[in-house]
Parts: C-alpha cells; sequence; structure tokens
C-alpha cells in the first residue's frame, strides 16, 4: 500500500491556485522560473482571463504541481508513483526527478506552442459523459472528431471541429449522454495535431534527462516509463493520441496505491479516483485551507488503511 501523487491538466486554472505556496521558501524558484518563461508575474498570469489558453495555461499547470510538490515532498513520505493528466503527465516526470524544473517548465512553454501552431481552426473539447466506448466511437466516426481521454467506462473527453462536435453532441443527448463544453480550443491527444508530435520530440531529445526516483506511468499506455526513449515516445506521442486515464488509475490502484494526493488546481483527477475506487482515500491539496493539513491528512489516511 503506498501514495500516489496525481498532476492534473487543464481546466480547473483560477487566480487563486498558487495562494498556499505564495510565501513558502521551497516554492520560491518553481514560481520565480514560471514567471520567467512566461514574462510576467505568475499571480498574474493566474488571474488573467487568457489563463486558459495554451501558452499560459501549460506552464502555469506544470509549475502548480511542482510549486505544491516542492512545499509538501520534506513533510510526506516518499510517494509509491506519480502520474499525470495531458500537461500533467510533464509535470509528473519533474516531480519524479526525472526533469530539473526549468527544463519542465520550459517544454511545458515549447508544448503549448507547437501544439497552438498545429491546431486547426474552429476546433475544441468537449466531456461526454453516460454512453460506452463503442457508443462513443462509432458516434465519432460519422462525425469525424476523435476519444481524446477516456476517464472511465461511460466518461469520454472528444475533441475535434467545432461543427463535428456540435453534430455529436446532438446525436448524444438524444442517446442520453451529458455533454459539457470545455473551455479549450485545441483538439489534443487527437490525429489532428500530428504535426506537433516530431516537434516536441526534439525537444525532449535535446532535454538532460535524469534517472527517475519515483515511477510514472504513461497516459497513452499506463506502463511505467523506464528510459530515455520511452520519455520522449510517450510525451510526444499523447499530443495526438488517446490518454487512456482509465487505465491508469487501474494500474495506480493495482501496483497498490491506496492514497492519492492530487497536487495543483482543482479536484477532477481526485474525484475520478474516488469514484473508480472507493475503498481508497483521496484527496487534493485544493480541499485544504493549508498545506499542513494535506501533510496530517496523508499521514493519518497511511496509517487508517495499514
Amino acid at each position: 500500500m503506498s501514495l500516489a501523487l496525481l498532476c492534473p491538466g487543464q481546466g480547473a486554472q483560477h487566480p487563486a491556485m498558487f495562494d498556499r505556496v505564495r510565501d513558502n521558501a521551497a516554492a520560491r524558484d518553481v514560481l520565480d522560473g514560471v514567471g520567467a518563461v512566461l514574462g510576467q508575474d505568475v499571480f498574474a498570469a493566474a488571474g488573467a482571463e487568457a489563463r486558459f489558453e495554451n501558452a499560459l495555461a501549460q506552464p502555469l499547470l506544470c509549475a502548480a504541481s511542482l510549486a505544491h510538490w516542492q512545499a509538501l515532498r520534506t513533510e510526506l513520505p516518499v510517494p509509491g508513483m506519480v502520474a499525470g493528466y495531458s500537461i500533467g503527465e510533464l509535470a509528473a516526470h519533474a516531480v519524479a526527478g526525472t526533469l530539473d524544473t526549468p527544463s519542465c517548465l520550459a517544454l511545458a512553454a515549447q508544448r503549448a506552442r507547437y501544439m497552438d501552431a498545429a491546431s486547426p481552426a474552429g476546433a475544441g473539447m468537449q466531456a461526454l459523459l453516460g454512453l460506452d466506448r463503442t457508443r462513443v466511437q462509432s458516434l465519432c466516426a460519422v462525425h469525424g472528431v476523435y476519444i481524446a481521454i477516456v476517464n472511465g467506462h461511460d466518461h469520454f473527453i472528444v475533441g475535434g471541429g467545432l461543427a463535428g462536435l456540435e453534430a455529436l453532441a446532438g446525436d448524444a443527448r438524444a442517446a442520453g449522454a451529458d455533454i459539457r463544453p470545455l473551455p479549450v480550443h485545441v483538439p489534443s491527444h487527437t490525429p489532428l495535431l500530428q504535426a506537433a508530435v516530431p516537434r516536441f520530440a526534439a525537444a525532449l531529445e535535446a532535454v538532460a534527462w535524469q534517472q527517475p526516483g519515483l515511477p510514472v506511468l504513461a497516459g497513452i499506455d499506463a506502463r511505467v516509463v523506464r528510459d530515455h526513449a520511452g520519455k520522449v515516445h510517450t510525451l510526444s506521442a499523447q499530443l495526438a493520441q488517446t490518454i487512456e486515464w482509465a487505465q491508469v488509475m487501474r494500474q495506480l490502484f493495482e501496483r497498490g496505491a491506496r492514497v492519492f494526493l492530487q497536487l495543483g488546481p482543482g479536484t477532477a483527477l481526485a474525484r475520478m479516483v474516488a469514484s473508480a475506487y472507493p475503498c481508497c482515500e483521496v484527496r487534493a491539496v485544493e480541499e485544504f485551507q493549508h498545506l499542513d493539513g494535506a501533510v496530517d491528512w496523508v499521514q493519518r489516511a497511511l496509517v487508517r488503511l495499514q
């Protein structure tokens, strides 16, 4: 039984996302580093209306996970594993010690640029809940859109052109599904972004990677990433390939994780794990007013599950 850390993807950014680490000395290098990458104060960037655009969102999200980890790492038991959702997978490698903070933040900015450059105009993403994968895949084929992320047996993120998404939404609602538009204008994790893959792979190749201190699971196949080639492949391929998040959660559980802590903004990953594995102890740092509360909860949860 062990602790697993989760690094979130886009969607939950908000102006107060760095408040818990604003005055934390261990997090200062991360906050200063992302400010330098963005060319503006990190707190101003988090509060900007453009915080959902890739150029701000991706460095901010990596910084949020890393800043919270730096603030917590000496107080928490050593985690058994770490996984990240979309851009969170890049942050997960830095949390694991595979990648240093400056490289992670620089790669996040490059990733955003390459994705924006590859993205077609008039595209987006939406959540679809209530249908199984076979039915969703059939609807996607009809309307020329794609499954971007599999969150559960009836919970998907689909991406593509806006006209196709609108048509799919109509058919899916008629079949009893719930559709929720997302504040994302790039069809991430679909073949529409294939042009970004080799460019990001080249950027990843140029980085000095370290041996990980923690196992990292890849989003595209839920396998532990073990070597340099695997890191480059999985992090670049996921730009244009479906993320199998439900499989990642299952692998974390099957490998012994019973306590899960989501870093960064939001609670979405924590809620998904708690729903899929109600026997586990699951929280997000944003559920605590202070980081001391998160530390105390993790320590008590590990004891409760012994």
